[in-house]
């Protein structure tokens, strides 16, 4: 296992700390902070500060931490001033923030610099604490910290966004800590059961459940932040994402192989054998990950759901968190019969049945309901897509794009 681990992270573990691209960007962003005469610095943020990116990564967090003189002023209209010469793309959020695209993605967060918790006030004055905490606590974790979030990425259980309701990078970074290394998370995962309780402090573990916010809780995770005590940091993690982590734990300690780490491409011509294949390629709309991939779900289970006439035996979608999207659906069948029955009400019901009639021409009465037989507008699966679901209203704000394949 050990072999496997050390060749995996040879291969997904940055060969240097720093890249000079970044470091120069980041020396640029503060002459122009001073150029502008706010006390204000910019600084790295996230898993690249951390040194817990993965080879390949093009995204970084840059926070620039305002002094706290300006806690009454508007932080994100300060920094707009600064990175105008940059021509930055302006991101809603519980406060604003900004992305600049160069050959990395820079996610630029303006955060006030607190020296104490009672002087946050919005989430993100953490963020740059939970680099420190990272950086004090876990140097001899980092490895396992790389490794673990490869894992959950190719597991399909990583990011708190809310079309996912996986593992934040932080949770990852707190439970590999806690647990002291990878294995031994993935070992202690075996035992978890729904409202496991992780609070790497110990003070408020017995308690917590009495002391969080209650709708922070209904997760099947609990992880008590470790420099901001009332938050639960996996208060995003769902069911289906905890069970999905616990079951790939299982079958790597069981049998051990460097795939759990390799993402796996789509292999059509095996769904192909399984019924009848469709491929929806959809062009995203431009705007934030997190609401974009939630219109982009809601777009695929809506495709879903008007394609229940003719069996789903598997579904499922990929999307580049660019611009590229595919829905693929695998159907029992790809042509309908003439007609369908649908169901009305009792007959006991009269002014509902006499309504019913007058919808519907050919009815009968089974079981003390009455039916009626509807012909179905589209039987072929392809007119039906083309000229009727993938036109529909409800897609419009959803998707720029929708191209049968």
């Amino acid at each position: 296992m050990k072999k496997i681990l050390n060749k995996v992270l040879s291969e997904i573990k940055p060969k240097v700390k720093k890249l000079k691209e970044v470091e120069d960007f980041i020396k640029e962003l503060n002459k122009e902070i001073k150029k502008h005469k706010i006390k204000a610095k910019a600084e790295a943020g996230g898993s690249y500060a951390k040194g817990t990116w993965l080879q390949g990564e093009h995204d970084i967090d840059i926070f620039v931490k305002f002094d706290l003189k300006y806690s009454s002023k508007d932080l994100s209209k300060s920094l707009s001033k600064v990175l105008k010469k940059f021509k930055p793309q302006k991101l809603h959020g519980s406060r604003d923030y900004y992305w600049i695209k160069k050959h990395f993605r820079y996610e630029i967060v303006p955060v006030l610099d607190i020296k104490k918790a009672s002087d946050a006030q919005n989430v993100t004055d953490f963020s740059p604490w939970h680099v420190k905490w990272v950086n004090r606590h876990g140097a001899k974790y980092k490895d396992d910290i790389i490794i673990a979030k490869k894992f959950c990425k190719v597991s399909e259980c990583y990011g708190a966004e809310s079309y996912i309701h996986g593992f934040s990078g932080h949770v990852v970074d707190i439970l590999v800590i806690y647990y002291k290394g990878f294995i031994p998370l993935l070992k202690a995962s075996l035992k978890w059961k729904p409202k496991v309780i992780i609070d790497y402090n110990g003070k408020i573990r017995k308690k917590a459940l009495f002391v969080l916010n209650k709708s922070k809780i209904q997760g099947p995770l609990i992880v008590i932040d470790p420099v901001q005590p009332d938050r639960n940091a996996a208060a995003a993690l769902n069911i289906t994402m905890f069970e999905r982590f616990c079951k790939t734990a299982r079958k790597f300690l069981k049998k051990p192989s460097p795939q759990f780490f390799e993402y796996k491409s789509i292999d059509y011509s095996k769904l192909k054998k399984k019924g009848e294949l469709v491929v929806i390629k959809v062009l995203a709309p431009p705007g934030k990950e997190d609401p974009i991939g939630t219109k982009l779900l809601k777009a695929f289970e809506f495709i879903r759901r008007q394609l229940d006439a003719f069996t789903i035996i598997e579904s499922g979608w990929q999307w580049d968190k660019e611009k590229n999207a595919e829905f693929w659906y695998v159907l029992k069948k790809k042509k309908l019969p003439l007609e369908y029955e649908l169901c009305g009400p009792p007959i006991k019901m009269k002014e509902a049945v006499k309504h019913f009639k007058k919808k519907h021409k050919k009815t009968t009465v089974k079981k003390g309901r009455i039916y009626a037989k509807i012909k179905y507008k589209y039987r072929d699966i392809e007119p039906y897509l083309t000229k009727d679901v993938l036109k529909h209203e409800y897609l419009s704000d959803k998707v720029k794009k929708c191209t049968l394949v």
